[in-house]
């Protein structure tokens, strides 16, 4: 269990009334729920309010199921809607009885004053009920209207509920209208404030809530919301104890999250060090059954050969680069009559019946498309971004769609087995598309579709590898880029096809053995 899972499991105990024991010698909540609804009745008798024609009681009945009673005298058996039990001793009151969701007083900015504390959301973080920042009318000279209010009220952002940001304000001040406040009365504002925060109204907060991209609650909502409601000195109690609890489940969620980022950091160093025995031929054995990586070489060769004969490959895709090591020991690159020296490239040593090759000359390569007004030609099919391709996976939950034309079709299509590398942003980001229907690509990914069958999984890795070691990088001015130029002469070691199968097998093996302990 986490920091904010402990929390949340305390925050729900506390409103369940299993945090602190009952007190028989309390007053009852019954009893504080008439002196509300005397004074309401007093405050409307002096017309300071107006009568709420939505005001109900809730009881139970001799067969032990919950009914609200209503203003105009109708019962209504409620026992679906009560999400939980509470003690006896406590009572279920909806919120609307004792605030008002849809009252907010607001003013203009021109009526404040430079010294009053004005309150964002952006200054209330999450989660915690803790104030992050207190800023004052005169340093950031807000243009828009403001709600007005009080020292003591508990303060709600209705906007994004999931957020939880909730405070009770210290002085009087001026909020944003995505924040309600609300004078609770002879409800303890603590108890309030914990209540708003329990997982149980969060979730109901967002049941509830309008609005896709900006979820709010409405009024509406707001006040039909069941609030369990204890006897207020068992109220003083719950607040007490959380006060005692928090610091200690703050110092546990610290530890754990920094218990986290260790296991992390742990995992993703073992990992590294798997994977960089795994490239150099440490971790499993070679076997001299295998053909050489010599013979796969030619392979492809012959492959790229044909395709050009059957018009499918450009002459200049035949050009292949040969990498040797001199009688010198040191490596070098035949491409076509030119030999270069290439050592000061070569990373690390491999084993001799291995060899080093440039990835463009085992893949075939192409981009996606790009959208603009000029090619709006073709029929039009889903295709996915740099945003849906992830490490080894893709998330596909909404996809966008363009024209594609025959021609760009073949050169953009995704098929089964082909390895997708991102040009930007998370330079080399990599996924195997190993789904059983083809999809698109957008012009910012690069499609590696191998000549020959190879274990695709093994140059995932090798990326993965690069990638978090600094041997993948990116050029350009502004944005940073993997260019197909730069992904072609990317230099891979390459073992037989066999031992690439043994070396997949057993990363797989290691890493999941060490995500087990």
């Amino acid at each position: 269990m986490n920091g904010k899972q402990l929390k949340n499991s305390i925050l729900q105990w506390a409103i369940q009334g299993k945090l602190v024991p009952q007190d028989p010698n309390d007053e009852p909540a019954s009893v504080l729920l008439e002196r509300i609804r005397e004074e309401k009745a007093r405050l409307v008798k002096e017309k300071k309010i107006k009568k709420d024609k939505n005001e109900s009681i809730i009881f139970r009945g001799d067969d032990n199921s919950h009914y609200e009673k209503f203003a105009d005298g109708t019962v209504k058996c409620i026992d679906d809607e009560i999400p939980f039990e509470i003690p006896q001793s406590w009572c279920w009151v909806r919120l609307g009885s004792i605030i008002d969701f849809s009252k907010s007083s607001s003013v203009k900015p021109n009526e404040i004053a430079p010294d009053a504390w004005i309150l964002d959301l952006e200054d209330i973080e999450k989660d915690t009920g803790v104030l992050l920042a207190k800023k004052r009318m005169k340093d950031i000279q807000s243009k828009s209207d403001k709600h007005i209010f009080y020292s003591e009220n508990v303060l709600y952002s209705k906007l994004r509920p999931y957020l939880n940001k909730v405070i009770i304000a210290d002085e009087n001040g001026y909020c944003t209208s995505e924040i309600l406040a609300f004078d609770f009365g002879m409800i303890l504002n603590k108890y309030a404030q914990i209540y708003l925060m329990s997982p149980y109204f969060v979730d109901y907060a967002m049941s509830d809530a309008y609005g896709v991209k900006m979820p709010r609650l409405g009024s509406k909502q707001g006040n039909n919301a069941l609030m369990p409601l204890p006897p207020f000195k068992e109220q003083v109690r719950i607040a007490e104890q959380l006060a005692k609890i928090t610091p200690i489940v703050n110092r546990y969620a610290s530890s754990q999250s920094e218990l986290d980022r260790l296991n992390a950091e742990l995992f993703e160093k073992l990992k590294k060090s798997v994977l960089q025995e795994a490239i150099q031929g440490k971790l499993v054995p070679q076997s001299p059954n295998d053909e050489p990586a010599s013979v796969l070489l030619e392979r492809i060769r012959a492959e790229k050969t044909k395709l050009f004969k059957e018009g499918k490959l450009r002459k200049k895709d035949l050009v292949d680069s040969v990498i040797f090591k001199g009688d010198d020991n040191k490596y070098y690159e035949k491409v076509g009559p030119e030999v270069t020296c290439i050592d000061d490239e070569i990373p690390f040593e491999i084993p001799t019946s291995w060899a080093w090759i440039r990835l463009g000359n085992i893949f075939q390569h192409n981009t996606g498309k790009a959208l603009n007004g000029s090619n709006q030609k073709g029929v039009f099919y889903d295709y996915i971004t740099t945003s849906n391709l992830y490490w080894n996976s893709f998330v596909l939950g909404k996809l966008r769609s363009m024209p594609f034309t025959d021609d760009e079709l073949d050169k953009c299509t995704v098929k089964k087995g082909d390895l997708l590398v991102c040009e930007g942003g998370d330079i080399g980001r990599s996924a195997i598309w190993n789904y059983d229907y083809d999809i698109r690509i957008q012009n910012h990914i690069h499609r590696l579709r191998a000549y020959t069958p190879i274990c695709t999984m093994f140059v995932y890795y090798t990326l993965y590898l690069y990638k978090h070691t600094g041997l993948i990088g990116g050029k350009g001015i502004g944005i940073q880029g993997l260019s197909s130029n730069a992904l072609h002469k990317l230099l891979l070691p390459l073992p037989s096809i066999a031992e690439q199968k043994r070396i997949v097998d057993k990363i797989e093996f290691v890493i999941a053995s060490i995500m087990r302990r």
